[in-house]
Order: C-alpha cells, then structure tokens, then sequence
C-alpha cells in the first residue's frame, strides 16, 4: 500500500434528539471524516470521533485537523506499508493525539481489507457471523422519561442498557429503574463525575445488581480505581483511563478493573485495540466496544472490531436510526432484536453515500 491522497471532511449531522452526560449536552454531532486513495486507486475511509469540545479527552475535531494536516498526513503520504500494523509505529514519534491517528489508521486498514479481498472482521481475525447491542442512554429530564425509554429499547431487543449519572442523578434513578426492570442487565456509566469523597454513594450501587459501573473516578486514574473496586462488589469498567496496551496492563494488575471499554479512537486505532482485545483474553477481563455517536463509517470499524473473540459483553454500537435521520454509508447499521448482522463484503462492508456526505460537508481539504 501506497497512499497517495488524502481527503479531510468537517461534516455537521443534527442528532435525532439530544444526548446528555455529566460532561454536557450534543444536539449535532461535528466530526471529520478521512477518505485516503492507495495508488492502486483503492479508497479507504476513516472517522475522528472527537468532540468540538475536549468534554471526553484533551483532544477536539480541530486539534485533530491540526494533527494530521501538519505531521500524521506528511509521516505516512507515499510511504510504502505492508500491513496496517506499521501505521502506529511510524506515528510512534508524536506523542498522544490518539484520535487523530485512529482517523488515518481506520482508514488503511480499509484499504488492506480491500485489496487482501475480505471483510475488515476477518482482516482483524474477527468470527462472529453477528453482534450483540446495547444502548447508552443520557441524562433525561425525569426518572418517568428515562423509564419510557428503556421500555421501547426493551421492546426494541437491545441486550442490555447502560444509563449515564452524575451526582444527584445516580442512587434514586438507579432504584427506579430497578424497582421496573428486575432483571434487565443494566450499567452506570459516570464519566469520571466522582471523587473519593462519594465512596459512600457509590457503595449504596451495590444492592442493584449492576453489570457494571463505568470510569467512576477521575479520567487519568487508575490507583484511586484500585481502592474502590475493594470497597464494591460492582465490577468497575474502565473507560477513559485506557490508552493504550500499556494503561491495560497496569490496570489489570493492580485491580483497578474488572472490565474494559475498548474504544478505537481513545486508543489509537483498531492495532491497538486489538492488542487490548488479545491481552485480556488471556487475563480473562470481558471487553465490549463504546460508542461516541459515531457516524456510519466509524460504527462498521466498530462492529468489525466487535466480532473477535473476548467481546463478550453487547457494546454501544446500535444501529444507525438511533441517532440520524440519514446516515452517510448503505445500508444504514441495522439493529435487529438486539442484533447487528457483520458484513461479509471486503472492507468495511458499506457502501459510501457521496451525496449524503457532500450534503452534511462543511469544510474540506485535499492532501497529495
């Protein structure tokens, strides 16, 4: 592989309703989508799931354009690859910006999947014919909204339900939803909301028979994260605190989780996230893949990343018309009783709709 053109989109989509976490409120999504050509001719297409805002990690779409106009896309333009995997060692010399470099990564492992002719699961040494989904659910307005919700995403077939908290919305709402779905598995994700000082409210989660509850503490910690999971019987998951391979490893040893939310963007890109994969397969930690209000093209990463092995937990990956009127890829991610089918075609496994994306195209560039 060879690539030999680069294009960056900043694209806008108004989400169908708007999603609150303990970090604020989305009522459109703003991303940048990459499309690269190999030589060949092949085409390749990858997504930044930074926010406009650093709410979830330091990075934003912007610094993200940055990144890669101004040292990712000059490291890797017309530089022979093998395999995907070298991508992350010629990035190695810039340090973080893991969004960034997951944009351009995705988008050659597209291209490899293409050329090898197969899909990109089978690419990633994926074998599940089909996933299980969940649904992540923001803040509502009031327990009786939230409760409504569930309800039709129960019907819907979604495997289980993860709701965000913040202080003053967690141990009230949580009884609720318990007190109406007894045994629906249900997750807490707090988006790093609380401190040491709320032991008291997070050991009253326990009594709820939760799956999880997501990075309760701060977003770079791992240490704080040992000491509580001795105080709770609730697995803690640890989302924002895992990097990379490395943030794994330390974690796993010293017992600061019992499960990890594997992201490909957080990470780095899906080598990395599949490095994550293999090492807690061996240290028998369940991993499930997070969603960011991805659009299309990064749910098929998503979905294909899914399909190893050790996700054995139902992700955030839902089908498209969970959050867009029109997606930019067909067919739309369809969700079916819980289900999303992994494509067999070579690549990502959908087609990409041009007018679709030109239409939600706010800005864009071309690399040669």
């Amino acid at each position: 592989m060879k690539l030999t053109e680069i294009t960056i989109r900043h694209l806008q989509m108004k989400l169908k309703s708007p999603f609150a976490t303990s970090f604020g409120t989305l009522e459109n999504r703003d991303f940048l989508v990459l499309e690269a050509k190999d030589k060949s001719g092949t085409i390749g297409w990858g997504e930044s799931v930074a926010f406009r805002a650093p709410w979830y990690t330091e990075e934003t779409m912007m610094t993200n354009w940055h990144m890669l106009e101004d040292f990712l896309i000059p490291l890797i333009l017309n530089k022979k690859l093998e395999h995907p995997d070298e991508v992350s060692n010629i990035f190695s010399p810039i340090r973080k910006n893991n969004m960034a470099k997951s944009t351009i990564e995705g988008a050659i492992w597209d291209i490899y999947a293409q050329q090898t002719n197969q899909s990109l699961a089978a690419a990633l040494g994926g074998s599940a014919r089909r996933i299980e989904v969940g649904i992540s659910i923001g803040i509502q307005r009031t327990t009786a909204d939230l409760i409504q919700l569930i309800h039709q995403y129960v019907e819907e077939g979604y495997k289980r339900i993860k709701v965000k908290i913040k202080p003053g919305k967690d141990v009230q709402i949580i009884r609720a939803l318990r007190e109406h779905f007894p045994d629906l598995p249900i997750m807490a994700d707090a988006n790093s909301a609380y401190s040491w000082e709320d032991l008291d409210t997070l050991k009253q989660l326990d009594e709820f028979n939760l799956m999880m509850i997501e990075q309760p503490l701060a977003s770079d910690d791992i240490v704080d994260h040992a000491k509580l999971q001795k105080e709770l019987k609730t697995p803690i998951c640890l989302d924002e605190s895992i990097n990379s391979l490395e943030d794994a490893r330390k974690a796993v040893e010293l017992g600061s989780t019992k499960v990890i939310n594997v992201k490909i963007g957080r990470v780095g890109g899906l080598t990395e996230a599949k490095r994550i994969h293999d090492y807690c397969a061996e240290k028998g930690i369940p991993v499930w893949c997070g969603g960011m209000l991805e659009s299309g093209i990064g749910r098929a990463h998503n979905i294909a990343l899914t399909s190893l092995a050790n996700f054995t937990l139902p992700g955030d990956t839902s089908g498209s018309d969970r959050y867009w009127e029109k997606d930019i890829i067909f067919p739309e991610v369809i969700a079916d009783d819980g289900y999303i089918m992994v494509p067999k075609k070579s690549g990502i496994g959908y087609e990409i709709d041009q007018e679709t994306i030109e239409a939600f195209t706010v800005n864009k560039k071309h690399y040669r």
